[in-house]
Parts: C-alpha cells; sequence; structure tokens
C-alpha cells in the first residue's frame, strides 16, 4: 500500500523526459556497481529497470510513460540486429561451415523436444489441470511452449561480446548461430501453430502452406536487408563525415524496420542480413558501424533498463513451477544439442563445451511469437498459460544469461580486456624479424627506358621459357612489352607476344614494330608467335598451352575503346581465366608507366602464393635488377577491432614469408585495422606508382551481392593496376615449364 502512495504522489510530477533521464542515470550507476563485482553491464541495466518499474518503486510502467519510450526499444532493435550482422563474416565461419550446420539443426532440435518433454511431464507430475481441458490441449501446449524455446535473445549477448571485446570461434559461431536461431524458430512456431489447427479440427491451412509462409516471411526479410544494406552501400560511397553517416545508416535502418513491421516481416533478420552484407562485400566499409557505435550506448542503457521494468515477480508467482520447469528445459535443451552438433561436425572443444552457456538468454523474439499466439482467437487459451510462463523463462534467462555468456568467453579464452600498449604495432611497421629491417581521364606516358637512355638488361645465355603477352593497342601493347621484359628478367625467360589471327600469314604489323623497338631498347630479344584462329580467347589459349608459360599479360582497354569493344574484353577475360595454366595478369594503365613504388594490397595469407612470381619480379632482387629499386609496400589490412598482438603476428608472417624467398625480397609490410579497405588502399596508394592485387574469382550472385575489391580500386585509384588471376586449370603434369623444371631438379 505504501509503494502505491508514493507513485501515486509522484506520478502528476512525471513526465517521458524525467523516465528518460532517470533510465539512464540509473542505468549507468548500477552498471557501474555491477563492474566492480566482474558482472556484465547489461545485467545492471536491467537490475536498474526492475527496481524502478512495478516490481519496484513504480516509478517508470505503461501508466506513466504509455508507449512513448517504445520507439527506443525499436531504434535499440534495428542496431542490435545491424550489430550481429557484422559479425557474420563469411571468410571468417567459412571455416565452421560445417559445425554451424550440425549445432544449428541440433540446438534447435533439441531445445524444441526437451522443452515439450519437461513441460509435458512437469504438468503430469504436479497435476496441473484446466478446467474442460483433455489431453490433446495438454499436448498442444507444451509442444507450442517448446517451439517458442527455440529462439535466443541475440541483445543481450551481443553487449557482452562488445564489453569484453570477444574474438574467436565460440564468439564467431555464437553470433551465426543466433542468426540461424531467429530463421528455425519462426518455421517451427508456425509448423506447430498449423498442427494445433489441425488437431482442433479448425484448420484454415495445410502444414504444408504454414511451412512455405514461414519460408517466405524469412527470405522476405532476408531480401529487404539486402535491399536496404545496398542503400547503405551506395550512401557509404558518397560520405565522409562521420555525423553524416550517423543520421544517413539510422535513416536506412529505421525505415528497414518500419517497412518490415508493415510486411510483417521480421526486422530482426533484416537488419541481420544488412550488416551481413556490408561486412561481406569486397570493399568491407564498416565505417557505419563505428560511427552508430558511438550513438548505441545512450540507446542500449535505455533498451535494456526499460526492458527491466517490465520484468514483474508476479509473472513468477503465477507461472510457478511450469516457469522454472520452461527456463531449466530451455538451457538443457540448448547446451545438450550444442554439445550433440558440436561432436557430430567436430568442432572445437571450446566451442562443444562454452557455445551453449552462452545461449540462455531470451527475450525479443520469444516475446513476439506470444503476440502472435495471443492473435489467434484458436489459440488464445493457450497463450493464456503460456504468456506468464514464458515471460518467467525471460525474466531469468535475462538476469542469469549476461553472466553465464561472460563466463562461457572468457574460459573459452576469446576475452580480450587486457590489451597490449597502444602504439606496440606501429614500432613492427618496418617489420623488423630476427635483427633484420626491411625497407619499408586514363592516359599513358612511357619514359624512356634506364638511366638517359643508355641502360641495358642482359638476357640469359640458356632461356627457362617465355611471358607471353597480347595486346591489340598501340599504347597498350608498347607498355605491355616493357612490363613483360621485366618480367621476363627475373624468370631467366624471354618476352613473347602473341598474335590471333584466322589465316596463317606473317606478321609484320605496326604494333609488333613498336613492341620490338621496346623490347631491344631494354636489351631483349622479343619472341613473336602467330597463333591461326578465328576465336580471339581459343587462339590466346593456345598460345599459353604450346609455350612454356610463366604468366601471361593482357590489357584493359583504354577509356577511348568505345564500350562494344570493353563488353567483348570482359567476355573474354571470363572465358581464358579457367581455362588457363598459369597465372593471368591483366593490366589497367593509368598515367606514366612507372615501377619503382609498388602497393600490394592484402586481405588473405594464401593471396601471397598466387603474386609470389609477381612480388619477386618488381623487387628486383639479387643481380637481376634494373636502375631504380622498386620500393615494394605489402600491406594486410585487418578487421577493425583486432588486437595489437595479432598484428604483431601477422606482420612478422608475412616478413617470414619475404625472408624465406631466394634471394630474400625487401619490402616494407604493414598491418592495419581497417574500417574501409577502399579507403585504407586509396589512400595508400597516394605514394605508389603501381597498385597489384590478385583477383578472387566471383561470379553470378555472389559476385553481384559481394562485389569486387578490385573493380572498386579500379574505379577509385588512379594508378597503373596490375590483377593477378589464378589460371583455373593448373596441372604440373599437362604445364610443360613445369615439367621442364622438375626434370632439371631429377
Amino acid at each position: 500500500m505504501k509503494k502505491k502512495d508514493i507513485s501515486q504522489g509522484i506520478l502528476p510530477m512525471i513526465t517521458v523526459t524525467f523516465c528518460f533521464a532517470v533510465l539512464l542515470a540509473s542505468g549507468l550507476a548500477a552498471s557501474k556497481v555491477c563492474q566492480r563485482f566482474h558482472l556484465p553491464s547489461v545485467t545492471g541495466y536491467i537490475i536498474a529497470g526492475l527496481i524502478l518499474g512495478p516490481t519496484g518503486f513504480n516509478l517508470v510502467t505503461s501508466d506513466t510513460t504509455g508507449d512513448d519510450l517504445s520507439h527506443f526499444t525499436q531504434i535499440a532493435l534495428m542496431l542490435i540486429a545491424f550489430g550481429i550482422g557484422e559479425h557474420i563474416e563469411f571468410r571468417t565461419i567459412r571455416q565452421f561451415t560445417r559445425s554451424l550446420k550440425w549445432i544449428s539443426i541440433c540446438e534447435a532440435l533439441a531445445a524444441f523436444t526437451v522443452v515439450s518433454l519437461f513441460i509435458y511431464s512437469a504438468i503430469q507430475l504436479t497435476g496441473f489441470t484446466i478446467a474442460g481441458w483433455v489431453p490433446r490441449d495438454y499436448i498442444i501446449l507444451s509442444l507450442l511452449l517448446g517451439s517458442i524455446g527455440v529462439a535466443t535473445a541475440p541483445a543481450a549477448t551481443l553487449m557482452v561480446i562488445r564489453e569484453i571485446k570477444a574474438r574467436g570461434p565460440v564468439t564467431s559461431t555464437l553470433m551465426a548461430i543466433v542468426a540461424i536461431d531467429d530463421g528455425l524458430a519462426i518455421i517451427i512456431f508456425g509448423l506447430v501453430v498449423s498442427i494445433a489447427h489441425q488437431v482442433l479440427g479448425q484448420a484454415d491451412t495445410t502444414i504444408l502452406a504454414s511451412f512455405i509462409a514461414s519460408l517466405v516471411e524469412i527470405l522476405g526479410s532476408m531480401v529487404l536487408g539486402i535491399l536496404s544494406g545496398t542503400v547503405l552501400l551506395l550512401i557509404l560511397n558518397r560520405m565522409r563525415d562521420g555525423g553524416e553517416l550517423v543520421t544517413a545508416g539510422l535513416a536506412v535502418l529505421l525505415l528497414c524496420g518500419e517497412i518490415a513491421l508493415m510486411l510483417h516481416l521480421s526486422p530482426l533478420l533484416a537488419g541481420m542480413s544488412a550488416g551481413c552484407l556490408l561486412v561481406n562485400k569486397a570493399e568491407r566499409d564498416v565505417r557505419v558501424f563505428r560511427a552508430l557505435n558511438r550513438f548505441e550506448p545512450p540507446i542500449y542503457v535505455i533498451f535494456f533498463t526499460l526492458a527491466g521494468t517490465h520484468l514483474d515477480f508476479d509473472s513468477l508467482r503465477t507461472a510457478g513451477i511450469l516457469g522454472i520447469t520452461y527456463f531449466l528445459a530451455t538451457v538443457t535443451g540448448k547446451i545438450t544439442g550444442v554439445y550433440i552438433g558440436g561432436v557430430i561436425s567436430d568442432a572445437p572443444e571450446t566451442v562443444r563445451r562454452y557455445l551453449g552457456l552462452t545461449m540462455f538468454p531470451q527475450a525479443g523474439v520469444a516475446i513476439g511469437l506470444i503476440f502472435l499466439l495471443s492473435s489467434d482467437q484458436l489459440l488464445l487459451p493457450y497463450s493464456a498459460i503460456i504468456t506468464p510462463i514464458v515471460l518467467t523463462g525471460v525474466f531469468i534467462s535475462e538476469m542469469i544469461g549476461p553472466v553465464t555468456s561472460r563466463f562461457a568467453l572468457t574460459r573459452a579464452g576469446e576475452a580480450r580486456i587486457d590489451r597490449v600498449s597502444p602504439g606496440a604495432h606501429e614500432k613492427a611497421a618496418i617489420g623488423e624479424v630476427d635483427g633484420k629491417i626491411c625497407a619499408l581521364g586514363q592516359t599513358i606516358r612511357i619514359p624512356i627506358w634506364g638511366i638517359q637512355g643508355e641502360f641495358k638488361l642482359i638476357p640469359p645465355e640458356k632461356h627457362k621459357g617465355f611471358i607471353l603477352f597480347h595486346s591489340t593497342e598501340q599504347a597498350t601493347g608498347r607498355a605491355l612489352a616493357r612490363i613483360a621484359t621485366l618480367f621476363a628478367h627475373q624468370h631467366d625467360a624471354l618476352p613473347m607476344s602473341i598474335r590471333v589471327s584466322p589465316e596463317d600469314e606473317p606478321i609484320h604489323d605496326e604494333l609488333l614494330i613498336t613492341e620490338e623497338k621496346e623490347v631491344e631498347s631494354m636489351g631483349y630479344p622479343l619472341t613473336s608467335e602467330l597463333v591461326p584462329s578465328p576465336d580471339r580467347a581459343a587462339g590466346i589459349i593456345a598460345g599459353v598451352q604450346y609455350n612454356p608459360t610463366h604468366s601471361l599479360l593482357l590489357a584493359y582497354p583504354l577509356d577511348t575503346t568505345p564500350q562494344p569493344m570493353q563488353d567483348e574484353f570482359h567476355e573474354l577475360l571470363d572465358f581464358i581465366v579457367p581455362k588457363v595454366d598459369c597465372p593471368l595478369a591483366v593490366v589497367r594503365f593509368y598515367g606514366e608507366l612507372k615501377v619503382t613504388r609498388t602497393l600490394i594490397p592484402l586481405v588473405d595469407l594464401d593471396e601471397l602464393d598466387l603474386l609470389h612470381h609477381f612480388i619477386k619480379s618488381l623487387a628486383g632482387t639479387g643481380k637481376k635488377r634494373w636502375p631504380e629499386a622498386n620500393r615494394l609496400h605489402l600491406l594486410y589490412m585487418l578487421p577493425p577491432d583486432v588486437e595489437d598482438k595479432e598484428i604483431l603476428t601477422m606482420e612478422e608472417c608475412i616478413l617470414s614469408w619475404l625472408n624465406e624467398q631466394s634471394p630474400p625480397i625487401n619490402a616494407m609490410v604493414q598491418a592495419v585495422p581497417t574500417d574501409s579497405r577502399i579507403e585504407v588502399i586509396a589512400k595508400a596508394a597516394e605514394d605508389a606508382d603501381l597498385v597489384v592485387m590478385s583477383a578472387k574469382e566471383r561470379s553470378g550472385l555472389r559476385r553481384m551481392f559481394l562485389g569486387s575489391l578490385v573493380d572498386s580500386v579500379a574505379a577509385r585509384v588512379q594508378k597503373t593496376l596490375i590483377v593477378v588471376h589464378n589460371g583455373g586449370t593448373t596441372n604440373v603434369n599437362r604445364n610443360p615449364l613445369t615439367q621442364s623444371t622438375q626434370e632439371d631438379q631429377k
């Protein structure tokens, strides 16, 4: 009675702004207290809400605020969903693909089965009865609770991950599983509702139709998210200011959420899909995530503190033993399912042991399914029983879940609160290893070769194969001839110009004369070969197959080339790449052709194997040098939240690789955390003459959705660009160059 009197006396003074201030202040204060006891901040937020809500002082309730603060809940949910998408990076979780498949299926089925069985058993053991109910009603009640038990709330888990800066296989698997869980929960719930309708004899739709409707909702949500992510990408390409990014990002995400609600889709799945698209694009521009992160803290405090105000001890009394049983069954099912799926998929031991402990929280999706149930008139009697049971589970899981998540991620060794001192990685940017410091409109202008035109390269006495090149334009032909000669010089090979003609007749055209003059000015002879073929692509492939070839060089058409001819070149390239058995380098010339400062951006260590010969050639190592030594800059781009020790490790790996080459290659090695790959490359390219990249072969929908980093660099960076493709039919038994090398070794 006293609590009621206090609230009634204060109520006239309370405004939404006052509630907002109280929620922020109390949530922050409670989080600081929890941090002193090594508890997650989100636990403090929820406790603060519990104290302010009906269970505590009754200051913040639906009577005092109405629906005015619900807008913050919608904003927070979209930011949370978008943030989860950032953690679903295909390149990172690809190694866990098998684990994800089995763990997600086993976890969902185990949660559904265990909750259904536990609830039904508890009903039988406790003698729980509802007037007028028959055995089938208790079975339906159990199945409905089992389907809701599949859902996992990502919000609290994501907050814990960010607070302790967790990274590793458990964290990556968790974020992907949480996203999959929502989809499986929607499907299983839809199927159970359809079964319930069938059993009750008033089915409007078949089970198959219900399943299809669930899939449509999931796919529709993902499509909406992909469209929203695409809009964000278009915006990112035109904005640099952080404030503009926050404004545009919020506008797109909130619009995405509202459209999802209007179309009866899942805002969570839509937000996850938008974030997932951004982080998996080749450009990997995550500046909008960083910008929104600075905006999120007060929204999250309001969200979780407000969630705490909705938790009520009355639900515990109403649900009784069934509420406790529901919570215990949910966590038991998830832990058991994760372990079984981990064993089947041979997941890492840490994933099997700790992943289940991170999946306790239940809120958003579970509560959303309750609302769907309450709107179904046929199932309304079950909803009245299910609501307090699920709310009890939500209450307990939201209190315990953040603590178990933090415990599990810490024990798994993925908490990264303690960091190396700032700037430590900068000392390694010059690459000190084992006491050795490694030096760290389109037009073509080709300067005279050598020092005042007098320097000549010395060809090998006995050549070992060829560097093939093919061009149809005067300017690119001469430039390709120079690059082919430089590469040939490093491989004891000769440059060879491949010409394709429908008739077998001698070559004496002006383009060949230009190429010969360029190669001879460098001290080398030019070999040429005519391939009689009506098809240019087939002729080039034949030239590669019939000659011992180290690599093939092609040139992008100039900007002045008519569009049909540019399209024809792209078709030719797509046809050639999978059919040649050697690396293929495509050169996009821009400005003055110089090879004295080369930038080599990397996103994966595997790229070093593909670029190996080109790095060695451009370095001009050992005795095979040209007038100016090339300065190489290997730029390895890491995720933005990477640890300093990981930066050091990556730099040491690359430097070790360079030193293991024969002879060792001198280069500046730099590993950098990257918010936007294209921005980092563009900045580094300002001090370079030449950019060399490997091409990630993507086609069809994968290329359309994930894009191409090479295409973005070509459009943004106005420097000569060499793109190296891996030949699709590489086979040591068919490659005459490899055969001759192996025979020499024998």
